[in-house]
């Protein structure tokens, strides 16, 4: 299902965009002069940080595009803020004149604003095409805009059509289209591999429970490994949801689909990076085969865990596969996962909370990700919480009896099977946008996959040098 999105070759012809701001409004447009100026007055345009005004020529056809942004003496711009003009103008080709001050994350934003999830809808009329601005690198923008559409469309195409076996097939064509070495365990085979609480959490369903494993790139590279949640329905298993807290469920391979676009940018680069993704696929359906609250099963890692509450079923694939992740010793683990709804309610959908063992780490991917537009914020792996998941009867309890901090409890969770907690960070994903924004498309979303692209290229890089 990759998108196509491409920038168009730069050429005069296309229709100029001109950005302003309500300090230098006036002055631009009486510089301009002419039908410009007056027709500006006579539409009181003053240059509002995301109002467009389509000026026309004298024969009536479109001559210019303004777009207001932030005064430059505003504390914080949105480098983003261009990307509305894809949802404001008119089929036809343009480019930009006269800034904006960051023209890649405004050709970046306009891209990612294009994206349209049209599997079951007929075509739709043609849309506005960017000229790639001079002096950007016009293929990394290219790059990042078709992985995150990439992943947007498995985020956005429903269960009965993304199921764990076409989720493990979408990975699977990934890994092949850039000759990555992959494998996937499937049904029975996680128990003789050891795999149980993958087994365990995806075995109620119609389709099999199953892992993906596939590398990519040098040896000597940096290694970078990947995990992401497939869970590509949640009932909630026995513990049922109610219908209300359903009706967003497809997106709960958000973070599968987050591991699958950073590694499609990170292979299309062909950075020296020893890539790794691990990606469990499971729905946590209800059947006579479904797990229980109160069962008890051992873990890759050896670890027994007692089941909590079977809608907490995510971090029990996630202890599998990163308890794999850290056999290999890499030195950076990511995981993704749309985990909790404490998660919502402590920072919002915009926000994806992070934990990390490490402080350094956690100050290069919070300040990457104010430099790539890509917000994040870091809560604590607070020890004194650990003690909420002991249990009476096994290792570990999955959940915490009383409810409080469930996003923190449920990274403490997932710290118990990672080696090496300073070389991994986790990432509490909401996976979608409830409304349009410039430069996120309502529905379906990749989040931190960009960050995390532009944080690992930096050091791969680096580190080769």
């Amino acid at each position: 299902m990759m998108r196509d999105m491409k920038l168009e070759d730069w050429t005069k012809d296309a229709t100029p965009i001109r950005f302003v701001d309500k300090e230098s409004c006036q002055g631009a447009l009486a510089a301009a002069g002419g039908l410009a100026a007056g027709f500006a007055a006579a539409s009181a345009y003053k240059g509002a940080p995301g109002a467009a005004l389509l000026v026309p020529a004298a024969d009536g056809a479109l001559a210019a595009v303004l777009f207001g942004l932030e005064p430059e003496s505003a504390e914080a711009r949105d480098p983003f803020l261009p990307g509305k003009l894809a949802s404001l103008l008119p089929p036809g080709l343009y480019r930009f004149e006269d800034g904006p001050a960051d023209a890649g994350a405004g050709a970046l934003a306009f891209l990612l604003s294009s994206y349209k999830f049209t599997r079951y809808t007929s075509p739709k009329a043609q849309t506005p095409r960017l000229c790639a601005p001079e002096g950007v690198d016009r293929a990394r923008i290219e790059r990042i805009a078709a992985a995150v559409a990439f992943g947007r469309d498995l985020v956005n195409t429903p269960a009965n059509d993304m199921g764990p076996e076409a989720l493990a097939e979408a990975a699977l064509a990934l890994a092949a289209r850039h000759g990555a070495q992959a494998r996937t365990v499937v049904g029975d085979a996680l128990l003789a591999e050891n795999f149980p609480l993958i087994h365990a959490v995806g075995r109620a369903a119609a389709e099999a429970p199953r892992l993906v494993d596939f590398t990519h790139g040098p040896e000597d590279g940096l290694k970078v490994t990947l995990v992401g949640k497939g869970v590509c329905f949640d009932t909630g298993g026995l513990d049922i949801k109610p219908s209300s807290a359903m009706l967003l469920m497809k997106k709960d391979m958000g973070g599968a689909a987050a591991a699958l676009a950073l590694a499609d940018m990170l292979m299309d680069a062909a950075l020296p990076v020893r890539l790794r993704v691990i990606v469990p696929v499971v729905e946590n359906s209800v059947s006579a085969a479904a797990f229980r609250a109160s069962d008890v099963y051992r873990s890759r890692k050896g670890l027994t865990v007692e089941i909590g509450n079977t809608d907490a079923e995510g971090r029990l694939i996630l202890a599998d596969a990163l308890a794999l992740a850290s056999e290999d010793s890499p030195e950076l683990l990511f995981d993704f996962a749309t985990l909790t709804g404490a998660a919502r309610v402590a920072l919002g959908p915009e926000i994806p909370p992070f934990y990390t063992g490490d402080d350094a780490l956690a100050d290069a991917i919070a300040a990457q990700g104010r430099r790539s537009s890509d917000p994040v914020w870091r809560l604590p792996l607070w020890d004194a919480y650990d003690s909420g998941l002991d249990s009476k009867i096994a290792d570990v309890s999955s959940t915490t009896s009383h409810g409080f901090a469930g996003s923190i409890t449920a990274a403490l969770f997932l710290r118990r099977f990672v080696a090496a907690p300073s070389r991994w960070a986790h990432f509490d994903l909401y996976a979608w946008n409830g409304a349009a924004k410039p430069g996120r498309s309502e529905g379906g979303e990749v989040q931190v996959a960009r960050l995390l692209y532009d944080l690992i290229e930096a050091r791969a890089l680096g580190r080769s040098a």
